[in-house]
């Protein structure tokens, strides 16, 4: 996971008179008028995906994650077309995989730009799902009258935390920053050490350390020919792009090369 900046909301979600705002409205005035069957769960919300999953959304969150996922970080759009995930589950949550569906969800935040974010649709569908583990869950908010700032979340969220002070690459895996307990319950429930993601990880892991040693005998070889010094030039630049943030696995390369 890399930090993600995100730009201004774009204004389906912000203004006033557009459908997020409006929705939002619908949906708080519909839980005050009577929350004890949305609490109950009998009654459900019904969201509006045209929405929060509108182009211009997704076309944000696109740019402002470089086409990556924002919890495994592969890049997901020339394979698939990716998922806006709740990163607070609008329509219901679990503390953990073999809990019974909570209600009413975080409803009211079903279209808030902060709680939007681009996910594969493995992380998303597979994994996560309607997982929202608390660090208490009696601090759980509810319904739009609770403070969510009451919560403290076990995942680590994307924008708002600095994901390596949580985790670190150990070669090709992921693991939590002494053991802690959100970088352990991120990388477990968010499935971001399952097969097919480490085996990816290791092929492109392989090819950063050939070039690495290539590129540190090049460097530790004197009088290189013009030729040997231009090719250490492109392979310098290769590599320092691979720790950027717009590069498939950055954060793996950052540990990689750190040194």
């Amino acid at each position: 996971m890399i930090r993600i900046e995100k730009p201004g909301a774009p204004p389906i979600l912000c203004k006033e008179d557009m459908r997020g705002p409006k929705k939002t409205k619908l949906l708080r005035e519909a839980y005050d008028a009577d929350p004890a069957p949305y609490d109950a769960g009998t009654k459900t919300f019904e969201f509006d995906s045209d929405a929060y999953g509108a182009k211009s959304v997704k076309n944000a969150l696109k740019k402002a994650q470089h086409d990556k996922c924002c919890f495994c970080e592969a890049k997901i759009t020339h394979v698939a077309y990716g998922d806006v995930e709740h990163f607070r589950p609008k329509g219901g949550y679990r503390q953990k995989d073999s809990d019974k569906l909570g209600r009413p969800g975080y409803y009211w935040l079903a279209y808030d730009w902060s709680n939007l974010f681009l996910a594969c649709q493995i992380c998303n569908q597979r994994h996560k799902k309607n997982l929202f583990p608390l660090v208490d869950p009696n601090d759980r908010a509810t319904s739009h009258q609770d403070n969510i700032a009451d919560e403290e979340p076990l995942f680590i969220h994307p924008a708002d935390d600095e994901p390596s002070d949580f985790i670190e690459y150990n070669q090709e895996y992921v693991r939590a920053v002494s053991g802690n307990k959100r970088g352990k319950t991120t990388v477990e429930s968010l499935g971001l050490n399952r097969e097919e993601l480490v085996e990816h990880r290791r092929d492109f892991l392989y090819q950063l350390r050939e070039l690495k040693k290539i590129r540190d005998g090049l460097t530790a070889t004197p009088n290189l020919s013009p030729e040997l010094q231009a090719n250490l030039k492109s392979i310098n630049t290769l590599l320092e792009q691979t720790v950027l943030n717009p590069a498939e696995y950055s954060s793996m390369a950052r540990a990689l090369l750190k040194d």
